[in-house]
């Protein structure tokens, strides 16, 4: 029986990568000859303590950048009730070359040597965002571990093209896979005047554009920023809005604009580059990054939209978004990248 594990960053919210990933290794666990577990990494208490002490004193970094992997450890009962999915949790770096198959994200794919290649362990990289595939300054490192990765996963266009900026030679090594949001989970009848948006990326602009927005926005309408909530909760506050405020930052895909899209919002921001697949009119309007005042007027602009008629002329375009996201397709994907381990 294969065993695909999932190596991630023990991330105490809740991450959109991080929920790709458990996705994943859940559908897997309930296939016939394969089972799947996820560890999660986090730094040992002595190195944040030594971290810390650096900072303080101004002490300067050492001349390699990015996380060491002496600096590890796997967590153990690593919680994460933000997102309702059974997983199973790997609590050690323990693996069997004959039966293993790890699948490290670009942001770990540093590691690869120290705990993978020399313990001849088959291995893929999973590139979330193309932009990320530089996580230490070690060259050396990065170039061995795409060079010797079986596979490299990745789930969109920009991502793949930044893959092949980034390392020509494993241009061919680029498999496909997809990611899904089940449409079904949202109920488009429950929409109040609210506006939402998630603060965790580029917050600067968002406190601007709520800062400035304060006292031009009618007294009817609200904003509630989607910050430490669960899936449920998430779910229920895209459901009420009509508006999702976006700032995207250099991202691969991103997740919450399509969510939010499939939700009923009319979606105003930033593509973060990899949102550019999916970004279209009339669900989805651009602003350049930083053009925050023209996001003010185009948000304001956007107020008297009457959403009856918006629901029902984006309908087509839901469902088009709907069918690439779906359970299905993310389903299909994963079991051709099996049955190439």
């Amino acid at each position: 029986m294969k065993n695909i594990i999932f190596f991630v960053d023990a991330q105490k919210g809740p991450s959109g990568g991080g929920k790709v990933i458990y996705q994943y290794s859940s559908y897997i666990n309930s296939l016939e000859n394969y089972k799947s577990s996820v560890a999660h990494l986090e730094k040992k208490k002595l190195y944040k303590w030594l971290n810390s002490i650096k900072k303080i004193i101004g002490k300067k970094k050492t001349i390699e950048t990015g996380w060491l992997f002496k600096e590890l450890k796997v967590k153990k009962s690593h919680s994460f009730t933000w997102f309702n999915q059974k997983i199973k949790i790997k609590e050690n770096f323990d693996l069997n070359k004959d039966n293993d198959f790890v699948v490290l994200p670009e942001i770990f794919a540093h590691f690869a040597e120290d705990f993978l290649i020399k313990e001849k362990i088959p291995y893929a990289i999973f590139v979330q965002n193309g932009y990320a595939v530089f996580p230490t300054n070690n060259v050396k490192k990065l170039n061995l571990a795409y060079k010797k990765a079986k596979f490299i996963l990745a789930y969109s266009k920009d991502i793949k093209d930044c893959i092949t900026l980034a390392y020509p030679s494993a241009k061919d090594k680029i498999l496909d896979i997809k990611y899904s949001i089940d449409f079904k989970k949202f109920n488009l009848k429950k929409k109040n005047n609210l506006i939402s948006y998630m603060p965790r990326k580029l917050s600067k602009h968002s406190e601007l554009i709520i800062s400035f927005l304060n006292n031009s926005l009618p007294k009817s309408w609200k904003i509630k920023a989607i910050h430490n909530m669960s899936e449920k909760q998430v779910y229920r506050t895209l459901e009420r809005s009509k508006f999702f405020l976006a700032f995207s930052d250099l991202e691969g895909l991103p997740l919450p604009p399509i969510e939010a899209a499939l939700s009923g919002n009319k979606v105003i921001g930033y593509t973060g580059e990899g949102g550019k697949e999916y970004w279209k009119e009339p669900i989805f309007t651009e602003i350049k990054t930083a053009e925050l005042k023209y996001f003010c007027k185009k948000i304001l602009l956007n107020l008297n939209l009457n959403f009856n008629v918006f629901l029902k002329k984006t309908t087509k375009q839901r469902k088009k978004i709907s069918v690439q996201f779906s359970v299905e397709n993310e389903k299909k994907y994963i079991n051709r990248f099996l049955k190439k381990i």
